[in-house]
């Protein structure tokens, strides 16, 4: 939703300036990272452009699968308990965490940032332990990655055994089938 062309990006470079651009027009996400990181409330001003944005696209993909017959969608949501608003319309969340060596490590490493820019970054979310409270499911992927993907598979075992995804095929149905046959009547009235 950030991406050149869409009503976000648009949004984003009215509201932080051009500067945050790359030559080729996309946006810098490290120059934005660091506005953002800084600047608690342009954080929370990118937050009230993109949100809406990425809202809307996720709405869209469940939508999808959940017509193609999936029994789950799993989605990536980086701020998840943060915002707090997305949960209420899900019935598992997954949390997959390392420990806060780890973690500043990683993220030093991926987004190429000093000590301080990492810590700031992980000190801008809601505490581990607090996380880990609100997670249905928890995976701890401090160890080695075939010791997270044993999480992964039970965890999918879990869900694939699970009987939960019925009652929204059931009512999906329901309405469709209730409207089709309201539509029929309608019809038929008028042809009448």
């Amino acid at each position: 939703v950030v991406q050149p062309g869409f009503k976000a990006y648009q949004q984003i470079v009215h509201c932080f300036g051009t500067e945050i651009l790359l030559e080729n027009g996309e946006i810098n996400r490290e120059a934005l990272g660091n506005i953002i990181f800084s600047q608690p409330e342009k954080r929370m001003l990118l937050n009230s452009i993109t949100h809406p944005e990425i809202l809307k696209e996720m709405l869209k993909q469940i939508l999808k699968y959940f017509v193609l017959g999936y029994r789950y969608v799993i989605l990536d949501i980086p701020l998840l308990f943060e915002t707090n608003r997305l949960t209420k319309f899900m019935k598992y969340t997954v949390l997959v965490y390392c420990d806060p060596l780890t973690q500043l490590s990683r993220l030093m490493k991926r987004n190429g940032l000093s000590q301080a820019e990492a810590e700031a970054r992980i000190a801008s979310q809601l505490p581990l332990d607090e996380k880990c409270k609100l997670a249905t499911h928890i995976i701890d992927n401090s160890g080695d990655r075939e010791n997270t993907h044993r999480q992964v598979l039970r965890l999918h075992a879990r869900l694939e055994d699970s009987l939960h995804f019925l009652w929204a095929r059931l009512a999906a149905g329901t309405l469709v089938a209730g409207l089709g046959g309201l539509v029929y009547l309608l019809l038929r009235h008028l042809i009448s």
